[in-house]
């Protein structure tokens, strides 16, 4: 990609409409060969965007989703022990002691997201998402921005493995806690906020075949009340895109009617669902 507008175009062709800012963003990321960091709402985009910059850049996407409790092995790599297991026994049966040597090299290696991606051959970098690290624990964190500054990382019984071609690395979060300054200073930042009902509706034509544009319209604008509601969690633009797929396959309008049969596909609590509907659908979707 030589220029941002380049960028947008094939984000765009990849089905995902990025503003200039969020363009900008990923455009520094890759040509400075430095991780970002997307924060954002649930279901503004954030995991969509690193998906569609690989399917700009022709390269394969490495998906890492983080959880309370992973370790930097599963994140790694680990032993195939069951083929380990079938060599010992193999081995035995031809006569042989096997040697440790023998059962610790590159054909039992299992390669976890984070290897994969170090040891990913090129020629284009692949993109490695790491989605959601604010789920992750305080030591993972810790470990993953030494191996985002250095591109490299030992395994005892094979020595250290650094990147020949170094990842993108995009990092997404959901601000449930704040990350360590240490991770950030070592991110390109960017936050993700609820884009406007027009732009929303531009999403919807293209991600929903078939949705006309008053659908799309209406659609756009009926979230983006509901974003105004006291809701415990507000739809983003994945629960307008469900929500209009929902309409198109049922073949209906956005009404009163079709929005209390479908409210399940853009709101995800009961509490939700009852304070939309004291609102006033009626009011919600004419606006």
């Amino acid at each position: 990609m030589e220029s941002i507008d380049e960028l947008v175009d094939s984000l765009a062709a990849q089905g995902y409409l990025a503003d200039p800012g969020l363009a900008t963003a990923l455009f520094l990321a890759v040509h400075l060969k430095q991780p970002i960091l997307l924060e954002g709402e649930p279901g503004v985009g954030k995991t969509a965007a690193a998906a569609a910059l690989a399917g700009a850049l022709d390269t394969p996407l490495i998906r890492l989703q983080c959880y309370e409790g992973l370790s930097a092995a599963e994140a790694l790599y680990e032993w195939n022990y069951p083929r380990q297991l079938l060599g010992i026994r193999l081995a035995e049966a031809r006569g042989e002691v096997p040697r440790e040597a023998d059962l610790f090299t590159p054909d039992y290696l299992l390669r976890r997201p984070l290897l994969a991606a170090i040891e990913h051959p090129g020629p284009r970098p692949a993109v490695l998402l790491i989605d959601e690290v604010d789920r992750a624990d305080d030591e993972f964190e810790a470990f993953l921005f030494e191996l985002l500054a250095e591109g490299s990382v030992t395994i005892p019984e094979l020595g250290t493995r650094t990147a020949v071609v170094p990842p993108v690395v995009v990092l997404t979060s959901n601000r449930t806690r704040d990350l360590h300054d240490a991770l950030l200073r070592r991110c390109l930042y960017h936050w993700i906020g609820y884009p406007e009902a027009s732009r929303v509706a531009a999403i919807i034509r293209q991600r929903v075949p078939g949705a006309d544009q008053l659908l799309a319209a209406q659609v756009a604008g009926t979230v983006a009340r509901l974003r105004g509601l006291d809701l415990a969690k507000p739809p983003g633009v994945a629960e307008a895109i469900s929500w209009a797929n929902a309409l198109r396959l049922l073949g209906l309008p956005l009404d009163d009617k079709s929005a209390d049969l479908t409210l399940g596909a853009a709101l995800k609590y009961r509490e939700d669902e009852e304070v939309a509907r004291r609102t006033g659908l009626a009011d919600l979707v004419a606006g």
